[in-house]
């Protein structure tokens, strides 16, 4: 039998497809991938290739911002129970009530939430941009949502009144201070790298808190030979491929997102074989959430 990295590559070929991969899949899934990156920088590369299907091997909202985004194109979600628990923390119905004991407040919604989240927010911002983007904003009061730990973080490097959401990302929020003091103590040369969606405790014994690409960027400029990584452990496929002569230890043994590991080959070349499962965004939705990433682009 044909094996399965040929047969998803003919089926590329015949469906005219482009596959996207979290920094966090599977590493045999980022390397069958098209294109490997963040959330928004993949739904951007969506929107640049000519192809009829995006085949998004990442989690829910991701694939429905490429939906909002190319709505022209046939996204597909290779697992569809593979949700974003943040993403889930946040719901339209509530952060409408929200909206209305803040009418002041400018909504600034990460990346990581729905298309039905988005649509009921001013703009967009992801862990990489989202100082920039609040700090853009005329309002003196910020509704975050969801994720309450990269709230606190843009609260460093602003004015104004950030209220935050009670949501978080369980992979980063399981991390804690001891976490990063043993890696400390067992590397004591490593630089230490983390993501904006950890503790603030977490990020104050860091050298950086950045995004998963402003983490692989770093690397690659950095002249420290080994790193301690605070974000979900998918991440060390790309970093050890593209920095081979550097070490790499993850923070916390339990840096793992299951749902980011739903997908593997055989389940990638099944949902491109039967064109499952497709992600649409009813328009009136999409054409909301729409504005609110449009806003985001135009400030960076």
């Amino acid at each position: 039998m044909q094996p399965i990295a040929e047969q998803i590559q003919d089926l590329k070929e015949e469906l005219n497809a482009v596959i996207l991969a979290h920094n966090y899949q599977r590493c045999e899934i980022q390397q069958m991938a098209d294109f490997v990156g963040d959330s928004l920088g993949l739904s951007q590369q969506a929107v640049k290739q000519d192809a009829d299907v995006i085949v998004f091997c990442g989690v829910d909202f991701m694939a429905e911002s490429a939906a909002i985004l190319s709505p022209d194109k046939t996204v597909l979600l290779p697992v569809k129970e593979a949700h974003c628990p943040m993403s889930a923390m946040a719901e339209a119905p509530a952060l409408r009530e929200a909206k209305a004991k803040h009418p002041d407040a400018a909504v600034v919604c990460y990346v990581n939430s729905s298309a039905a989240v988005k649509a009921e927010s001013d703009i967009c911002c992801t862990s990489s941009n989202a100082v920039e983007v609040v700090n853009s904003l005329d309002a003196d009061e910020i509704l975050f949502v969801p994720d309450m730990n990269l709230g606190n973080y843009v609260s460093r490097f602003t004015d104004k009144k950030i209220i935050t959401w009670e949501g978080h990302c369980p992979v980063h929020h399981q991390m804690v201070a001891e976490d990063i003091l043993l890696a400390k103590h067992e590397h004591p040369d490593a630089e230490v790298l983390v993501h904006p969606e950890c503790r603030a405790e977490v990020i104050d014994l860091a050298d950086a808190a950045l995004s998963t690409s402003g983490i692989l960027k770093h690397v690659s400029e950095s002249s420290s030979l080994e790193f301690i990584i605070g974000t979900e452990n998918g991440m060390l496929c790309g970093l050890e491929a593209q920095n081979p002569d550097k070490m790499f230890y993850i923070a916390s043994p339990f840096a793992v997102c299951v749902n980011m590991k739903m997908i593997t080959p055989s389940i990638l070349l099944e949902s491109m074989e039967e064109m499952k499962h497709v992600v649409t965004v009813p328009e009136d939705l999409r054409t909301k959430a729409k504005l609110a990433l449009d806003r985001m682009l135009a400030v960076v």
